[in-house]
C-alpha cells in the first residue's frame, strides 16, 4: 500500500527558515535509507505558503487567494510518498525520522483503483495504468 506522510508547517517553515546543515545530513541519510528499502517513492519540501496559492471552486467560479494562510498548523511543509505494506510499517519508519522539537507528522493512506469498487470500471482502471506508465517514462527521462 502507498501511505503520503505529511510534514505539517510549523512557525518556522512559514517564515522560511530553512533546516540546519546538521538536520539536512541526517534527512538525507535517512531517505537513502528509506530508497535503499523500497520504501521511499517521492518525498520533498515546499516554501512557505506566502509563495503559494489558493484556488476556491464555487458554483462555477474559479477564485484564486494569494498566499500566505493563517493556519499554520493547517499547511504542509513537506512531504513523502511511500510504499509500505501496513500502516503499522510506515509508523515504524517514521519513528526513525530525525525531526524533534514538536514537529507533527501525518500518515495517509493513497487510494488505489481497487478502492473504488465498482465505480472504477475496467476502462477508468486502465486510463489510471496507462497515466502511471506515461509519468515514470517522464520521470525516467529527466
Amino acid at each position: 500500500m502507498r501511505v503520503m506522510v505529511i510534514v505539517k508547517a510549523d512557525k518556522n517553515s512559514e517564515a522560511g527558515v530553512l533546516p540546519s546543515k546538521e538536520l539536512l545530513s541526517e534527512m538525507g541519510k535517512y531517505n537513502e535509507e528509506l530508497v535503499k528499502a523500497g520504501v521511499m517513492l517521492a518525498g520533498e519540501g515546499l516554501h512557505a505558503s506566502s509563495k503559494g496559492v489558493r484556488v476556491k471552486f464555487s458554483e462555477g467560479k474559479r477564485t484564486v487567494i494569494d498566499g500566505p494562510f493563517t493556519e499554520t498548523k493547517e499547511l504542509v511543509a513537506g512531504f513523502w510518498l511511500w510504499q509500505v505494506r501496513s500502516m503499522e510499517e510506515a509508523i515504524e519508519w517514521l519513528k526513525r525520522a530525525p525531526f524533534d522539537g514538536g514537529t507533527e507528522i501525518e500518515v495517509r493512506r493513497v487510494f488505489e483503483a481497487e478502492d473504488f469498487g465498482a465505480e472504477a470500471t475496467p476502462e477508468i482502471k486502465e486510463r489510471d495504468q496507462l497515466l502511471r506508465e506515461e509519468l515514470q517514462r517522464k520521470a525516467a527521462k529527466q
